[in-house]
């Protein structure tokens, strides 16, 4: 017969396993959602970071691309997944900050509460390129071709919500000269125009551009913020204008309510797989560059971003633009 004692010690020793595996994340594999098409440079940044961070977490991280609405789509899956730590977000900017402002019906979130902010990973800087055989070779010069000519001047960008077409924005508000944001459904359709002669510009992320400014295809007039690999890009203000233009950047997420212990667990991990020197000679060619910004940097990120945008464009929806 086992004593009372006896059982109740052996009792509390059988229930350490339990407990220890109640803490011990990651059990299984995690899904890495990002509301990017694959194949582009941010695409693949997921995936070099997710890699990174299987290799430091012993489970696999598979990368799930939930394009759509502007990266809302993948946002809101996200925020819809279970509260478990198996279900991460890499996203940009646009549906965090900008989507908010100009289609809140189809952005109808607030990152800082539906989501858990965890980590501004990633910067590309934007850049604006026209064609080679363009007849203005500076900013002042495409400015006032725009005043002179009928209709101003066009220049494309990747979609409604993109860093482009706010750039085009923050321009005129800047030199107030007709200049028309002109959305593409993608990069590519802008930069395909663009190298045909159908329009005057584009403002897109460097990496859809980078390969064909190296070429010579294509002219860089202005950049959001300088990059090592073309120091010779100025920035608006550089060239005296009171305006820069909306760079991108990238960070790492999870629903809102997962528990503490699963953020003090993977934080560390993903810092170093975000900090890994392998990833930084991978992204550089991309147009990218590593960054490690706290929960509260990234947070105080979206939160100034989005009041910018939205003072700058005033409350709006898809309607009413």
């Amino acid at each position: 017969m086992i004593k009372r004692r006896t059982f109740l010690g052996m009792s509390s020793l059988l229930a350490v396993p339990l407990i220890s595996r109640a803490n011990d994340y990651p059990r299984m594999p995690i899904n890495l959602v990002t509301p990017l098409a694959a194949g582009d440079a941010a695409d693949r940044a997921a995936r070099l970071i997710g890699q990174e961070l299987s290799k430091l977490l012993g489970v696999a991280v598979t990368v799930m691309n939930r394009p759509g609405a502007g990266g809302s789509l993948g946002t809101q899956a996200v925020i819809r997944a279970p509260k478990d730590g198996y279900t991460l977000l890499y996203a940009q900017n646009s549906p965090l900050t900008i989507r908010r402002v100009i289609d809140p019906e189809a952005a109808n979130y607030d990152p800082l509460t539906d989501l858990t902010p965890l980590a501004l990973t990633t910067r590309s800087p934007s850049v604006l390129v026209v064609h080679k055989d363009a007849p203005f070779k500076t900013i002042k010069e495409m400015v006032d071709l725009a005043r002179q000519r009928s209709g101003g001047i066009n220049i494309g960008n990747a979609g409604p919500g993109s860093v482009g077409e706010i750039s085009v924005q923050l321009m005129n508000a800047a030199v107030g000269a007709p200049l028309n944001s002109v959305n593409y459904k993608g990069a590519a359709p802008a930069v395909t125009d663009l190298l045909g002669g159908y329009i005057d510009a584009v403002i897109l992320a460097l990496g859809a551009v980078s390969a064909h400014i190296r070429s010579g295809s294509l002219r860089a007039l202005a950049i959001s913020s300088p990059f090592p690999d073309f120091p010779a890009i100025p920035t608006l203000r550089k060239l005296g204008y009171n305006a820069d233009l909306l760079g991108v950047w990238f960070g790492f997420f999870m629903p809102a309510g997962v528990p503490g212990h699963v953020i003090d667990t993977l934080l560390p991990a993903l810092e170093q797989a975000a900090r890994s020197p392998a990833i930084s000679a991978q992204l550089l060619p991309s147009g990218m560059t590593q960054e490690w910004g706290s929960r509260q940097a990234l947070a105080e990120e979206i939160a100034t971003e989005y009041r910018s945008i939205k003072e700058l464009l005033g409350p709006t929806s898809k309607n009413g633009k």
